[in-house]
């Protein structure tokens, strides 16, 4: 299996260099990652400048370019840049969880949904702040999880979160991640401050609530965002 590993983090997150030894105990891993931190870039993508597409040597035997641009355009240039062949995309591991709301401002899922774009499987990895040293143990597990399930075979783009010291897995829907914000300004500067209160969150079983209460969240997403309720209702009248 060909594995194209990316990020958000940047090319130098020690996230990045724990996903892509992990996966390289499934196969053959390509490394493009961003130069520098992209996070809440979402799936913003550099259509208007040029930007460098360069080998780097991050420790590992993996072959790893930086791409100074965004997540979601690290994944493109792979495909169409560096014309390297890959069969799945996984993306992270977040420094930081993407719950709920911060799914959509998230440069790691849209990487994901990048790849998907692209035809190809995709997860994306997302733990707590300085916890992203995942084990083999753990990886395998979840891994496994998708094997015995064939997750793959119902949905193309999974969106994880992991805790600490994890009770089990849980399939998940997004949530609510009920973010206090607070505009700052600080000599002529706005500031954007706040804090997640994911305890708030009484919704079963969704990714926030998983969280909060110890469980690995594994939520499928999709790039349709066609509201088919709607949809039906007005292409079914008579």
């Amino acid at each position: 299996m060909r594995i194209l590993v990316t990020n958000d983090d940047s090319v130098r997150a020690e996230g990045l260099k724990v996903l892509a030894n992990l996966a390289a105990i499934y196969g053959e891993v390509l490394v493009v990652a961003p130069f520098e931190e992209q996070s809440a870039q979402s799936h913003s993508i550099n259509i208007k400048n040029g930007f460098r597409l360069e080998q780097f040597e991050i420790g590992l035997k993996i072959d790893t370019y930086f791409c100074d641009s965004t997540p979601a355009d690290c994944v493109r240039a792979a495909h169409y840049a560096l014309r390297k062949p890959f069969d799945i995309v996984l993306s992270g591991i977040n420094n930081g969880f993407n719950l709920g709301e911060d799914i959509t401002y998230s440069g790691t899922v849209a990487a994901a949904v990048e790849a998907a774009f692209l035809g190809k499987k995709t997860i994306a990895f997302s733990a707590a702040v300085g916890k992203t040293h995942m084990t083999k143990e753990l990886f395998v597990r979840i891994i496994d999880y998708f094997k015995l399930h064939h997750l793959f075979d119902y949905c193309d783009i999974y969106n994880i979160n992991i805790p600490d010291n994890p009770r089990g897995i849980k399939i998940t829907r997004q949530g609510k991640t009920h973010f206090y914000t607070e505009f700052v300004n600080h000599k002529n500067l706005w500031y954007q401050k706040g804090y997640h209160r994911y305890y708030l969150e009484k919704e079963i079983p969704t990714d926030v609530w998983a969280i909060n209460n110890g469980f690995i969240s594994v939520t499928p997403l999709t790039v349709d965002r066609t509201n088919y309720t709607v949809f039906k209702k007005f292409t079914n009248l008579s």
